[in-house]
């Protein structure tokens, strides 16, 4: 079965470990490969060390229409092949966990979902029915899936209500927001009473990449970097740094978001940070340096880039405890993330926690293969 989103006619970008070895994913990666393939490069007789999955995207028929919003980043052969595997909550989807060692994996609506809906009433009646059509999937297998909680950002009130809904009686692990929310970023003010149910229910909040409600000139004649390429990574940084300097973790200490795609870029400018802070102009006087928050409230995934250097450098900078494991279902390509995670150059105790124990710990998911 091969049916990863990747453009017809061109190779997958390399990861480190393919290039060391020589080789090449195939123009096609498949989504589902064989167990033995993603553990090539598994040390000899040593045991496997279990997956679990956090940026995995799901899609409902009834939401396919905030879905087309996605057109404008990715070709239009790449948007139609996407339906039927997101749609997929069985053997399409179990299969390539299997044969890849994902033990777990944590769903979310593949975004914008309802936060470019433009009327709040429809926004939080469509979220409520996204999240329990999510609930009775999860039912099915509840040791193989988890849910993230789909948010009409609209309702700050509204959506707090939701978010411990889906906590307490839906058993989701959090939340995953795409992002602004019709030019709305979560560090307003507004949403005090969104994070503070956050704080209560101590669960993490990830923050997805989404398209900004404007278009900024520097992306004028260059479609390929408006989307996964480059925009949503500076999008989503911006919306992190808004949150730290916005005072939002001073507030809310404990409150945890998680980012994607090895922190967004985060993870190199932590010295930067620091350093620039102190002339520049300010709104909000922080009670830490901003490398502080992204240590004590920032936690990131693997998600999309299979990079040793990449790896070594958020562990080096975030710390171990704050780096975990992600695909990005069906975006990118199982059996690469898979195969390059249990060969990244890490000790025993790195790769545990990078794979499953943080994201366990964190979430409170409990692993029958334990």
């Amino acid at each position: 079965m091969t049916s990863i989103l990747d453009p017809l006619n061109r190779n997958s970008a390399p990861s480190d470990q393919t290039v060391a070895a020589g080789g090449m994913p195939p123009a096609l990666p498949g989504i589902s490969s064989t167990t033995e393939q993603s553990r090539e490069n598994e040390t000899p007789g040593s045991a496997r060390i279990p997956k679990i999955a956090l940026e995995e995207h799901f899609m409902l028929t009834d939401m396919l229409g905030y879905f087309k919003d996605t057109k404008v980043n990715i070709k239009a052969e790449l948007y139609d092949k996407a339906i039927p595997i997101l749609t997929d909550f069985g053997d399409r989807r179990l299969s390539t966990m299997d044969q890849n060692g994902i033990d777990f994996s944590v769903l979310s609506l593949s975004g914008p979902g309802v936060q470019v809906e433009k009327d709040a009433k429809v926004a939080v009646r469509m979220a409520k029915f996204c999240n329990d059509a999510l609930a009775l999937e999860v039912s099915k297998r509840p040791n193989r899936y988890g849910g993230f909680a789909h948010l009409a950002m609209q309702d700050p009130e509204g959506a707090a209500d939701e978010l411990e809904r889906c906590v307490r009686e839906l058993g989701f692990k959090g939340a995953l927001i795409n992002g602004q929310t019709l030019g709305v970023y979560l560090d307003d003010r507004r949403y005090d009473v969104f994070w503070e149910r956050v704080v209560d229910l101590t669960v993490p909040i990830y923050l997805h990449p989404g398209n900004p409600i404007d278009h900024p000139a520097m992306y004028a004649d260059h479609p390929e970097m408006w989307g996964p390429t480059y925009s949503w990574a500076v999008e989503t940084c911006a919306h992190a740094m808004r949150l730290i300097f916005s005072g939002l973790f001073d507030r809310f200490p404990t409150a945890k978001i998680i980012l994607g795609h090895m922190g967004e870029t985060l993870p190199i400018q932590l010295w930067r940070l620091d350093s620039r802070l102190p002339i520049s102009n300010q709104n909000c006087k922080l009670l830490l340096n901003p490398s502080d928050y992204l240590k004590n409230n920032v936690l990131i995934t693997t998600s999309g880039v299979c990079s040793d250097s990449a790896l070594r450098c958020a562990i080096d900078s975030m710390g171990v405890n704050n780096v975990m494991f992600s695909v990005d279902y069906p975006f990118e390509d199982t059996r690469t993330a898979a195969s390059w995670i249990d060969a990244a150059p890490l000790t025993l105790e790195e790769r545990q926690k990078i794979c499953y124990l943080t994201a366990s710990t964190l979430m409170n998911i409990k692993l029958n293969t334990l």
